[in-house]
């Protein structure tokens, strides 16, 4: 016990070294400990906070639970056309995190930290579709730093703080000024805080991070549009529908997984197989032309058919 005692000692006077040497006043954790010590009672630490459960048993027996509440979640995209599936996963943990919140008559804020370069690839949230996706546009703030430096630091500066439900910092690649160290510190925060901090990894490859969890997401097939009667309406777009694979977990499988994600339920669910196959003559919405294979030779169009001779009118 006094060897316990006396190392937490030495953490307590460390943090308090560091703050210094940045400028900032002793973390406010350290003296709350350090009394929490001196009483005899259990740190935060010590009292399990519960994890946020997607709702669908197979993932959240590989996730043990769930999400943690307390560490970094990294939701990553290795191409730029797949970032919309990878920020609109974050939003949808981020919906069902309200909601379960919101339940708990809990109604704090969500802050999204948008990337420069990001914003200009994938561009940034838009209010009437977070309303349409299940978030509440009048709890969510949107910050847009100009570097990535002044984006850590608020990032930091919002996970210390824990006056937001989540922090999801968006990030575009992977930049030289992000890596192991920085995320180290950052989920040091969000430890110390309580609060996630989902970070959204815009075609980026996969690195050494301390993100307690890490998937790989795919946007999925959508089927049609569910009617109230039970029937499809053709030519319409189902609910989203994410490919997701566990990069980085606990579970030692690299596992993967099909999620439909309802907006007005807030809820995922899970999908078996996705639908590929449509009725004859349907058409997916928005499909562009049709071009036959080319071989060896660039694409012509095909010749035009009957021409109608009209007078001239002059």
């Amino acid at each position: 016990m006094a060897q316990n005692a006396l190392a937490r000692e030495r953490l307590f006077a460390l943090r308090e070294t560091i703050a210094r040497l940045e400028g900032k006043p002793a973390p406010a954790l350290a003296a709350a400990e350090r009394e929490a010590l001196a009483e005899g009672r259990k740190t935060r630490q010590e009292r399990i906070l519960p994890s946020l459960p997607f709702g669908v048993e197979p993932l959240d027996r590989a996730l043990e639970g769930g999400l943690s509440l307390d560490a970094i979640t990294e939701f990553r995209s290795a191409l730029s056309r797949d970032a919309g599936a990878a920020s609109g996963l974050a939003m949808a943990v981020a919906a069902r995190l309200q909601k379960h919140e919101a339940d708990a008559g809990r109604l704090m804020p969500l802050l999204w930290i948008g990337d420069a370069v990001g914003t200009l690839e994938a561009g940034r949230p838009y209010a009437p579709g977070l309303r349409d996706f299940g978030l509440s546009p009048e709890r969510f703030l949107h910050a847009a730093p100009r570097k990535l430096d002044e984006a850590l630091w608020l990032a930091e500066a919002a996970v210390e703080s824990a006056a937001f439900s989540a922090v999801i910092l968006e990030v575009r690649g992977n930049p030289v000024h992000f890596g192991l160290t920085e995320s180290r510190r950052l989920s040091l925060r969000a430890h110390a805080a309580r609060r996630p901090l989902f970070l959204v990894r815009q075609a980026g490859a996969e690195e050494a991070s301390s993100a307690a969890l890490r998937l790989h997401v795919e946007p999925g097939p959508s089927g049609l549009r569910p009617l109230p009667d039970g029937s499809k309406l053709a030519g319409s777009i189902g609910n989203p529908i994410f490919h997701l694979t566990l990069e980085k977990s606990r579970n030692p499988a690299p596992l993967s997984f099909l999620l439909e994600w309802s907006p007005h339920e807030r809820e995922f669910f899970p999908v078996t197989e996705p639908n590929l196959i449509r009725p004859p003559g349907e058409q997916s919405a928005y499909s562009g032309a049709q071009l036959p294979a080319s071989a060896n030779r660039p694409y012509r169009p095909q010749a035009m058919g009957a021409l109608l001779a009209f007078e001239r009118g002059s």
